[in-house]
């Protein structure tokens, strides 16, 4: 758009030699409008004034204080800068400048000795309130020894919050901080006890660590945003807060529903009157006479951002203030640390450093990112039983687009969203601000999902990401369902997951019902199994048992066979070892044995008198009657042979000259 409106405040800044029209907002902004510290800060003069005729009614100024927030919106919109006021705001230090200005030449310019620039504190302690103003040199160790003298509070026992960007040490410069001019902090001392006279500082106390729920409703796009605050945030923070949900400016905002004692925006949450623990507000655009116009010709040659432009650079950087910094994170915080560090070998050591840094920016409750590789998440949602899969969701990180923090700290981080991807997703992370992080993704996903969905990838830009991709795994490849841009809001995310899970859950029971049938042959396919296998198992026993009998009898006939053969070998050996019959007619004594076996048999043979029994028992053993077995016995009287002498004759034995015995098993 084009300017058509008095521009004189902004050809102000032409002694300074800033052309540039956004900058010379921006130093307006960073002094609270106040047109005389903005041009002091650029070329100060050696009494810390510049002089000009640029009003009547800022010659005769004393004090000046910022303008009300719709004339700096005015003003930034293209229109005049507000009048200075002739009294200062009761929250605000009077300014340093004491007279007006002098008319400067916009081509003369002096160059002369910075003057240093002076920052307001306003510090809150239980009842009490402090104002300071010091140099931006200073430290933060030199404003709690003035809170010290002033509060009477050991510099040890004193913590100082409410800076923008987190905590910070004694020996912190205020000027590293890029503060504002006009600040607001408040003393906690969880050391010290307090008395019956500070419960009402104790309640102070305790309302900033409170968390407010703000409903605030955007009429022009009938929206409601619900977000959730500590009451240490100020109220500047929540309007910032909401130029980026919304894309309008915090100068360009109009604001319904903060109560009356809400009259600075530095104030805390806290102390500003808002009910506990839900307000609601409602914000619009305030229409301004630049955006009612039309441009004229006399104006256009000065040329500014158009509203879209205007808003991706106020969105992204606030002229200034990272936007990071609007959701309550401290720039240098995130631009230290990379959500996941370059080239790393191992993926699993980068998803660790990304949920540990996913966690230091946005806090604790997010999704639970799968700590390990793309292939691993994979196995872990597709591979299982069909009861136990889910999808896998993959979130990409882009820290270059101005979309990252609000759909990390807004939708990712919901409650709701949190749940229900936890319930039935798996959900792996990936950062891709680096380009060889980026180029290591493209390379996993063409593997896993094939060169469609690395192309799709490729073809998004920048401030498109952040990116989330539900998969979905199939029978022969895996799908992607859904592509979520990083430009949504909870309910439409809550509802693109949703809609996922219902392919998914269709899908899903037809794979179930799959699995059963399978297993339920499977199932009769292992009895089948088990009981052929059982059948050959008794049958192998049977026919072991069948073995081992048939080689017993083996070895027993072996055995018999052995013993008869012994026996044999014995009864042939004694057969010959046996003196010949003696004849009858040999004149000897001659003893004739007659001998019954067993079986009805008789065994007869002559002996001479003078034979031992052995000689007997010998030739009764030749016969197959051993001696150990048998027993040879007389008729009457009945007398056992067996048991007398072997060395003894016959003679001695009675047997003699012819005896008749019986043999007899032994018992």
């Amino acid at each position: 758009i084009t300017l058509n409106t008095d521009l004189r405040p902004l050809e102000s800044f032409a002694c300074t030699g800033i052309d540039n029209i956004a900058e010379a907002i921006t130093l307006l902004e960073l002094n609270n409008w106040d047109l005389v510290a903005a041009i002091n800060g650029v070329i100060p003069q050696e009494n810390g004034i510049l002089q000009s005729n640029f009003s009547s009614e800022a010659s005769q100024a004393n004090v000046f204080g910022p303008p009300s927030q719709s004339e700096a919106a005015d003003a930034a919109a293209g229109g005049t800068v507000p009048p200075l006021s002739s009294s200062s705001s009761s929250s605000s230090p009077p300014s340093s400048s004491t007279s007006a200005f002098c008319p400067v030449s916009p081509t003369s310019r002096h160059i002369v000795e910075r003057q240093p620039r002076m920052l307001n504190f306003r510090v809150e302690y239980r009842q009490r309130s402090v104002e300071l103003v010091l140099e931006e040199g200073s430290t933060v160790g030199e404003i709690k020894n003035i809170l010290e003298t002033e509060l009477g509070v050991p510099v040890s026992k004193m913590q100082l919050k409410g800076w923008k960007s987190g905590d910070v040490s004694d020996t912190t410069v205020l000027r590293s901080l890029h503060l504002p001019k006009n600040n607001s902090l408040y003393v906690l001392t969880p050391d010290i006890a307090p008395t019956a006279s500070t419960s009402k500082n104790s309640a102070l106390q305790e309302s900033l660590n409170q968390n407010f729920l703000l409903v605030i409703s955007h009429r022009e796009a009938q929206r409601d945003y619900s977000l959730n605050f500590p009451g240490s945030r100020t109220i500047q923070e929540v309007k910032r807060n909401i130029s980026d949900l919304t894309n309008i400016p915090v100068r360009h905002q109009q604001w319904e529903g903060w109560p009356a004692s809400a009259s600075d925006d530095s104030m805390t949450l806290a102390v500003s009157g808002i009910s506990y623990p839900c307000h609601h507000l409602s914000v619009c655009r305030r229409l301004s006479p630049a955006n009612a116009q039309e441009p004229t010709e006399e104006c256009a040659d000065v040329h500014m951002i158009s509203d879209s432009e205007g808003d991706d650079f106020e969105d992204a950087s606030e002229f200034g203030v990272d936007d990071s910094e609007m959701f309550g994170m401290g720039s240098s915080s995130c631009r230290k640390s990379p959500m996941m560090p370059e080239n790393s070998e191992n993926e699993a050591d980068a998803l660790l450093h990304f949920t540990a840094e996913f966690s230091s920016r946005y806090g604790e409750t997010h999704p639970m990112f799968f700590i390990g590789s793309l292939e691993a998440a994979s196995q872990e949602a597709f591979y299982g039983k069909a009861r136990d899969r889910k999808l896998l969701a993959i979130y990409l990180h882009n820290d270059e687009s101005v979309l990252s923090n609000v759909f990390c700290s807004q939708m990712m981080c919901a409650d709701s969203i949190v749940s229900y991807l936890s319930q039935n997703f798996i959900t792996w992370a990936w950062d891709v601000t680096k380009e060889a992080n980026k180029a290591r993704l493209l390379t996993m996903c063409t593997r896993h999902f094939g060169s469609v969905v690395t192309q799709t990838i490729r073809t998004y830009k920048t401030d498109q990401f952040p990116l989330l991709l539900i998969v979905m795994g199939k029978r022969t490849s895996n799908e992607v369902l859904n592509v979520i841009q990083g430009n949504t809001t909870v309910d439409e995310l809550m509802m693109r997951l949703m809609g996922a899970m219902e392919i998914f859950t269709a899908q899903q029971q037809e794979d179930i019902k799959d699995e059963d049938e399978r297993e339920a042959r499977e199932m009769v396919k292992r009895e089948q199994d088990e009981a052929y296998r059982l059948s050959l198992e008794a049958d192998r026993k049977k026919r072991e048992a069948q073995e081992r009998e048939e080689a017993e009898q083996v070895r027993l006939e072996q055995m018999r066979k052995e013993q008869e053969e012994e026996k044999e070998a014995i009864r042939l050996s004694l057969e010959q070892a046996l003196p010949p019959e003696p004849d009858e007619e040999s004149g000897e004594q001659i003893s004739k044995l007659r001998i019954r076996t067993p079986s009805g048999e008789f065994l007869e043979r002559r002996f001479l008198g003078s034979c031992k029994l052995q000689v007997l028992f010998d030739f009764v053993a030749s016969k197959g009657y051993p001696f150990d077995e048998f027993k040879l016995l007389t008729t009457f009287p009945r007398r056992n042979i067996t048991q007398l002498d072997p060395g003894s004759t016959l003679l001695e034995a009675k047997l003699f000259p012819q005896e008749t015995l019986f043999l007899e098993a032994k018992e």
